[in-house]
């Protein structure tokens, strides 16, 4: 991920949100999840693969809902409409005319509200893995009102803990096929995002979210993608969403992970259906030739990792990262990694 820069900015009752702003291109505003923290996020195993791919391309705004991060701390005044107004305080102090809304889980319905609302502001809207209707909205589902309770139920005696059972529950129904890593950054992620009764109060408001109307509202361009066995969000929320939504286009992924891991098929998918879809920038030039991988790899051979690390980082083999390599050589014209890294730092690589 390139270089973010924090700051804050007054909602409408003076509660300060954080806010951060990175990469070079289009504005893509990212949604908060239900867990978000500015700072560590981007060091997130799970998170890390959505930054990278939207910060190499795009100028990223992110912020920490209320409640959570580096935002106020304070739920007082707390609800899902108070959500939608922080949002709409940070795109007026952004003075944002026209972006592009990626919401994902929670985020996804805040972003659904807004665009019904102000459609006319927004230039595409993606919703992945995201609802019109909280767990207590769907009683045609069965067993989602008695698996909400539950769940605050465990969220009381569980939060943070990596060795208790809720963890490990959590984890897997966000990444059943992540490993020890993945479960201790879900873990971390917890305990820097916000408290034990934060996390409740947060969880009650998302469970009982309802924007069917709004999505039927909305007017821009609107792509729909969900994951076939998602644990956390039924694909039967995500078919909702297409079929409310007016000319909606909908992507259905192969994956059981709610957060897809780099490795996957479908991960890759997802994000050249975002490639396509979101606005590109007229600067790209030959950028505008390298494929997702390649992107990904061109931005973290920007931030000075060798061969190695980014197999690492990508989870894949040195060789085919030199493949890669070789590849992106020919598509910019470069006979060097110095003239590469160059190349992609200028075009807002890395940086």
């Amino acid at each position: 991920m390139s270089r973010q820069h924090v700051r804050f900015c007054k909602s409408f009752d003076g509660a300060e949100i954080a806010y951060s702003v990175s990469g070079r291109g289009p504005v893509v505003v990212l949604m908060p999840s239900w867990l978000t923290h500015l700072e560590y996020q981007k060091h997130s195993v799970a998170w890390q693969p959505w930054l990278d791919a939207l910060s190499s391309r795009y100028t990223l705004v992110r912020y920490d809902p209320r409640g959570c991060g580096l935002s106020a701390r304070n739920t007082d005044n707390l609800s899902f409409e108070t959500w939608i107004r922080d949002f709409d305080s940070l795109v007026r102090t952004l003075d944002l005319d026209r972006f592009s809304l990626v919401g994902t889980c929670q985020g996804g319905a805040v972003a659904i509200a807004y665009a019904g609302r102000e459609s006319e502001r927004i230039d595409r809207l993606v919703l992945y893995g995201t609802y019109a209707r909280g767990r207590n909205r769907r009683g045609d589902i069965a067993l989602e009102p008695e698996k909400a309770k539950l769940m605050l139920e465990m969220l009381k005696l569980g939060w943070g803990d990596e060795d208790h059972a809720f963890m490990r529950t959590f984890a897997t129904q966000f990444q059943p096929e992540g490993d020890l890593e993945h479960l201790r950054s879900w873990c971390q992620l917890q305990r820097k995002a916000t408290s034990p009764a934060n996390a409740v109060e947060l969880t009650r408001v998302m469970f009982d979210i309802d924007v069917t109307e709004a999505a039927a509202r909305i007017r821009c361009p609107t792509l729909v993608a969900h994951v076939d066995r998602d644990a956390v969000s039924p694909l039967r929320e995500g078919q909702l969403l297409a079929q409310l939504i007016p000319d909606a286009r909908f992507l259905q992924l192969d994956s059981p992970n709610h957060f897809m891991l780099a490795r996957e098929p479908a991960w890759r998918e997802l994000v050249e259906a975002l490639y396509e879809f979101l606005p590109s920038s007229p600067a790209a030039g030959p950028f505008a030739g390298l494929t997702a991988r390649e992107r990904e790899v061109i931005g973290l051979l920007a931030q000075g990792l060798d061969n190695r690390q980014i197999g690492a980082r990508l989870d894949i083999s040195e060789k085919t990262v030199r493949n890669h390599v070789s590849s992106i050589f020919a598509k910019l014209g470069v006979t060097s990694r110095a003239q590469a890294v160059v190349a992609a730092r200028d075009a807002g690589y890395g940086t």
